[in-house]
């Protein structure tokens, strides 16, 4: 096991997974994986990064090592260990968060998001494999599972790192910027919440009680890997300027367009001062909105349409029914539902998706890979472990167990608000 998701997610997975009879090992690049994990089966790994092939290719090999388990495998240290266990034949078990979020997380093998096998897999091949499925389909949920939670571990993970990590002084973030930095953002961020609820909740009930027609823009964190890896722009702020350049030459001059930030969005690339700043360019600033998080439900009630690059939050657009562009590589991104339109034509009068195909694709991941559960609150894990070990001890991926008839039965859940 690799990196996981902040808080101690693998540690109960690694106990279960021993509880079952295999032997677990864990590597770990900082303090917080190793205060997260425990002592039993924790391998430090504290060299420089330019070092960790050679000293993953040894651990695989002296271990005689026959699977790996990672969250995310955009990650440098992630992507040398798939290739090395590729290399040699092994499984490789991948976690990722929900591609229907909030209540369901990911799990696949071999990759995820942009290196997943749903790319190779068009709507016809899903309907085929869902010939044995009889599950009835539930209703989408309004909001995030366990953000609360998210954020916590979050900064916790990063306070470690910033003032326990002497062991590993070869450590570098995979985001690009200092540990200090990310812990600064993550605690800015928690001590900012009231005033940002307040400010969302001001921006919201604007744009609900506004009565004018808008298209929204769904916004992702510039550091994820699913923006980085899977998409061709270079910053979140190219992005937001063909939106906007978009929006002003091609949309009806009463349409207003709302960018909606990602929940955990801690304005490390100052996204709020590019929209202002752009759209004052633009001539545009009394059509343009920005909120910040809160629940995507109470902007898709009343939209129009919905652009991104390739946030899962789309997921909830196609589930209405309403007009999508995305612009990265995505699992979602099928011509029956995904709008081919130039940006420009698609603000002027965007083409509805086919609710049927999207509906029967939804189906399709609820059987396979999409997992009920998350990785923050106790509650959320117990759901998840008691599906997903299971599925990771399986001779099939979910994929392939979905077609020949050796999936697990799957109760899914239903959001009772």
């Amino acid at each position: 096991m690799l990196q996981g998701p902040h808080g101690p997610f693998f540690r109960r997975l690694g106990d279960m997974l021993r509880a079952a009879g295999a032997e677990v090992w864990r590597v770990g690049f900082n303090k917080g994986d190793e205060v997260f994990w425990g002592r039993k089966g924790y391998i430090p790994f504290t060299g420089r990064a330019e070092g960790w092939p050679a000293t993953c290719a040894s651990l695989l090999d002296d271990l005689s090592i026959t699977d790996i388990v990672l969250y995310g495998d955009g990650r440098p240290v992630h992507a040398a260990a798939v290739a090395a266990a590729r290399e040699r034949g092994l499984t490789v078990h991948v976690f990722e968060e929900g591609y229907l979020r909030p209540y369901w997380a990911t799990y696949e093998r071999g990759g995820s998001n942009g290196n997943s096998r749903l790319m190779a897999m068009s709507v016809a091949d899903m309907r085929t494999a869902l010939a044995r499925s009889d599950m009835e389909l539930p209703k989408a949920p309004a909001h995030w599972g366990d953000m609360r939670e998210h954020i916590f571990y979050g900064a916790l993970y990063h306070f470690m790192v910033l003032a326990l990590n002497r062991r590993y002084r070869g450590f570098r973030p995979h985001r690009g910027i200092t540990v200090a930095a990310e812990f600064r953002l993550h605690l800015k961020r928690l001590l900012a919440m009231p005033w940002h609820r307040l400010q969302r909740r001001i921006a919201t009930w604007r744009i609900r009680s506004g009565g004018f027609p808008y298209h929204l823009v769904l916004m992702q964190l510039e550091h994820d890997a699913s923006f980085r890896e899977h998409s061709d722009f270079a910053s979140m702020t190219e992005f937001l300027t063909l939106c906007l350049d978009s929006f002003a030459t091609g949309a009806p001059r009463h349409h207003h367009i709302v960018f909606k930030a990602h929940p955990l969005e801690d304005e490390r690339a100052a996204v709020g001062r590019t929209i202002r700043d752009t759209a004052r360019r633009l001539g545009i600033s009394g059509r343009v909105h920005f909120v910040r998080g809160g629940k995507l439900a109470q902007l898709l009630d009343a939209a129009r349409s919905a652009v991104t690059v390739n946030s899962t939050a789309a997921q909830q657009v196609l589930w209405r029914g309403l007009p999508l562009k995305a612009f990265g590589r995505a699992v979602y991104n099928q011509p029956e539902f995904v709008s081919a339109q130039p940006l420009t034509a698609f603000f002027a009068e965007p083409q509805r998706p086919d609710g049927r195909a999207y509906r029967d694709y939804r189906h399709y991941l609820l059987e396979t890979s999409q997992v009920p559960g998350g990785f923050y609150s106790s509650r959320s894990r117990r759901r998840l472990l008691r599906q997903v070990v299971d599925m990771m001890l399986a001779a099939d991926d979910p994929y392939d167990a979905l077609v020949s008839g050796t999936a697990a039965p799957r109760q899914q859940l239903v959001a009772v608000e």
